[in-house]
């Protein structure tokens, strides 16, 4: 026998193909230690994503936040103090299987209903806050929300503080019919008292924000802003193409759609809005410290 052949012999063959982990090497790795974004399709450490305010480091998408998240990259450290935490929707219509599913999205989510609301300090500059969170009945528009959104605006003209709402929703919430619809009017005249009082009111609409929200209160603010890419509409894409027997723009109901025909003051990118809203606070409050006391 030659000598190349006796050595081959003796050498470990080559695997051809890569082999797939078994169930337990799959184990070994933390579940969603990686996040892949859905736009570039790049894979990024999650720590990372989260680090850079849930922005894509790759294509600045911009992933959707819960309203912890938006207190933690907009807030000061520590300053933000919520009200009327304790605020439960109930079942006003008997609608079959309502308190369950807000009983299994109180559990989800962590949170008593679809908007946290509060009070806190952006570099300093103190205002009154409302964040809509997408995680809790999709962000949909009840009696609550409403109510909620309502004495917190109530709250700033009481304070004389600037008024900031994140708006993320897929519209009136059905269970509670027309005391859904009826929040859309209540908090428009809430806005409107409190404009009339020289109150600064900021909208910051995120993906998504529809429905009534985006014909109400996310759609009245002195400055209408929009994150990059979020859905913004009243009716479905489709309704309107079936409505109108037309077919719509490939980026109509976009952020980007909107600021092109007039409709929003800016797009603003999540990883400039503190700074770029402290501008804002500062030249309607170039003295400075304003007086607040708690609740």
């Amino acid at each position: 026998m030659a000598l190349k052949d006796l050595f081959s012999k003796n050498q470990p063959k080559k695997k051809k193909y890569a082999t797939i982990p078994n169930d337990t090497a799959k184990n070994d790795v933390p579940e969603g230690i990686m996040t892949k974004c859905p736009s570039c399709k790049k894979i990024m450490y999650t720590k990372e994503l989260v680090k850079n305010a849930k922005v894509c480091l790759h294509c600045d998408y911009h992933f959707q936040m819960n309203a912890k998240e938006r207190i933690d990259s907009f807030i000061d450290e520590g300053s933000f103090v919520e009200i009327n935490e304790n605020m439960v929707s109930k079942n006003p219509l008997n609608f079959p299987d309502y308190l369950e599913k807000l009983e299994k999205d109180r559990q989800k989510s962590k949170l008593n209903e679809a908007v946290v609301t509060g009070m806190g300090t952006v570099n300093g500059q103190k205002i009154v806050l409302a964040i809509m969170d997408a995680s809790f009945r999709m962000g949909s528009m009840g009696s609550v929300v409403g109510e909620k959104i309502t004495l917190a605006i109530e709250k700033a003209d009481e304070l004389s503080l600037p008024f900031i709402i994140f708006t993320a929703s897929g519209g009136a919430r059905m269970q509670e019919g027309a005391l859904s619809l009826m929040q859309m009017a209540k908090t428009s005249v809430a806005l409107k008292r409190f404009s009339n009082n020289g109150g600064l009111i900021i909208s910051i609409m995120t993906h998504p924000t529809t429905g009534g929200v985006s014909a109400s209160f996310a759609s009245l603010g002195d400055y209408n802003f929009a994150e990059p890419g979020a859905l913004i509409a009243f009716a479905g894409r489709r309704v309107i193409e079936q409505s109108i027997r037309e077919e719509l723009p490939e980026d109509f109901q976009t952020a980007e759609f909107l600021l092109k025909h007039g409709q929003l003051d800016a797009i603003i990118s999540r990883i400039e809005l503190v700074e770029k809203i402290t501008n804002i606070l500062d030249i309607h409050n170039p003295g400075g410290e304003l007086e607040w006391q708690g609740n």
